[in-house]
């Protein structure tokens, strides 16, 4: 499942605090985001469209509940950007990281037990 970047805003909300209203993720948005509420609503809507997202009847409103788990979206939403940028491959793309952006001690230390753990 694609996800557009606002409205990945909105699914980061729902995973963190599942089970708002949309006046709930509006403010939970702030001001980071310039958002009506009636904005927020639409891109809800969206993501129930999409299959994202569940409802459930609370009163006079809905509460909205993430139906794809955010490890799961991220996992995928990642394995595309390998298959599309760096023909499915990883070292390409850490390569990329690293040239571009610099690796830290810890981010070495980090991938080295990841390699580790893999050899395994």
């Amino acid at each position: 499942m694609k996800i557009s970047d606002a409205v990945l805003d909105v699914m980061s909300v729902l995973w963190e605090q599942p089970g708002l209203a949309a006046s709930d993720v509006h403010d939970a948005l702030g001001t980071e985001k310039d958002w009506t509420s009636r904005t927020v609503k639409t891109l809800l809507a969206r993501l129930v469209e999409k299959g994202a997202l569940r409802t459930e009847e609370d009163g006079r409103r809905y509460l909205y509940f993430p139906l794809v788990e955010e490890g799961t979206y991220k996992a995928g939403a990642a394995r595309q950007f390998v298959d599309q940028v760096f023909s499915g491959r990883a070292a390409p793309l850490v390569a990329h990281l690293a040239d571009t952006r610099g690796l830290t001690a810890d981010d070495i230390a980090e991938l080295e037990k990841l390699l580790g753990e893999l050899k395994k």
